[in-house]
């Protein structure tokens, strides 16, 4: 479906990142990894799909690296077609006792640096007719938590970010969608539950499921592979007229 296109996907050395490059290379797209993790690894996993593969380390809270990574996507392959802005950052903490540094570096890598990939790619985008921008945000894009406010300020604003830019690429071929996990069994999460059930002196499994009994209602995680299969749909000519979307993945968190 994608053969002769190419794909960006921000944060994409590991976890959903790596996961929505698999899928996309699987539907032939080539692609630019971005990221701080293994990218030899990540990259022979993209290849092994037989689609050409390029790897950027910029830091997403450095406009002058994103734009760097941006001209060098263009003299790799052309364009653009496809823009998954994935990379995000965490913080925890009450409001009172937020970092000023963290919340910075949180409103930059999860909200600003979307703003400054999407500016960049849609002009040729608009060229040709065609681009798909899908933004990674969360159920916390629609819904708030206790102790996350610089992650829910970042995730609601990308959902506005993306409505606005389906608003103004509304009579072109180009889409404009966002995403929005509930919990995802990455290393990071799994890295909480270990710490809960040590912490409360209870198994792993229970900690798993009093994690997933506050907020997901399925009592199961979103997977990698659920999402990335929703990135190829939004790809595809049946998602032409699925503009401004903000699309729980979430086992009904935001149902509730």
């Amino acid at each position: 479906m994608l053969k002769g296109k190419s794909a960006l996907v921000t944060g994409s050395t590991s976890g959903i990142g790596l996961g929505i490059a698999k899928a996309l290379a699987a539907q032939g797209a080539n692609l630019v990894l971005n990221g701080f993790g293994d990218a030899g690894a990540a990259k022979a996993e993209v290849e092994a799909l037989g689609v050409a593969v390029e790897h950027h380390g910029a830091d997403m809270s450095k406009p002058a690296e994103i734009e760097d990574m941006m001209r060098f996507a263009a003299e790799r392959f052309g364009r653009i077609d496809v823009l998954v802005n994935n990379a995000g950052i965490q913080h925890v903490a009450k409001v009172e006792d937020f970092p000023t540094e963290r919340w910075d570096a949180v409103i930059a890598i999860n909200l600003t640096s979307a703003f400054h990939t999407t500016r960049l790619a849609v002009p040729a985008m608009r060229e040709a007719n065609w681009g798909r921008i899908i933004n990674i945000a969360s159920a916390h894009g629609l819904v708030a938590s206790a102790q996350k406010s610089a992650y829910v300020a970042a995730k609601h604003g990308i959902v506005g970010f993306t409505k606005s830019v389906a608003l103004e690429t509304a009579t072109t071929g180009i889409t404009s969608n966002a995403i929005c996990p509930g919990w995802v069994l990455t290393a990071l999460v799994q890295k909480q539950i270990d710490d809960r059930a040590a912490r409360e002196g209870i198994s792993v499994l229970q900690a798993q499921n009093e994690l997933l009994g506050e907020k997901q209602p399925s009592l199961q995680f979103t997977t990698v592979e659920q999402l990335a299969g929703l990135a190829v749909f939004l790809c595809s000519p049946a998602a032409d007229q699925v503009r401004g979307v903000a699309w729980q993945v979430d086992g009904g968190w935001t149902a509730q």
